[in-house]
C-alpha cells in the first residue's frame, strides 16, 4: 500500500484540516503528524480506499483504519485525542 499522494490529500483536506486545528501536533509535510518527536500518524491509499495510520498505543507500531467514511474518521479524531492525552 503507498503513501498517499496530493490527489488522496485534497479528497482528505477537510479532515486534515481538523487534524491540523489540534495543539500540539506538528506536520513536517502534508499529511503526517507528529506528537512530540515521535511520528504519530500518516495516510495510505490503494483501490480498497484511504486509510490512516496512526500509533498504537504500546507506541511501538501503527494501527491501520480506514478514513473513506464519517465513522472511520471520528475514530482516528478520537484516537488522535487519547494519543495527546
Amino acid at each position: 500500500m503507498k503513501h498517499a499522494g496530493q490527489d488522496a490529500l485534497d479528497r482528505l483536506e477537510p479532515l486534515l484540516d481538523r487534524i491540523r486545528a489540534l495543539e500540539g501536533l506538528k506536520e513536517p509535510r502534508r499529511g503526517v503528524f507528529y506528537l512530540k518527536s515521535k511520528a504519530l500518524l500518516h495516510f495510505h491509499e490503494d483501490p480498497g480506499g484511504l486509510f490512516a495510520d496512526i500509533r498504537a498505543a504500546d507506541g511501538r507500531d501503527f494501527d491501520r483504519l480506514n478514513v473513506d467514511d464519517e465513522a472511520g474518521r471520528r475514530t482516528l479524531m478520537e484516537r488522535v485525542a487519547k494519543a495527546k492525552a
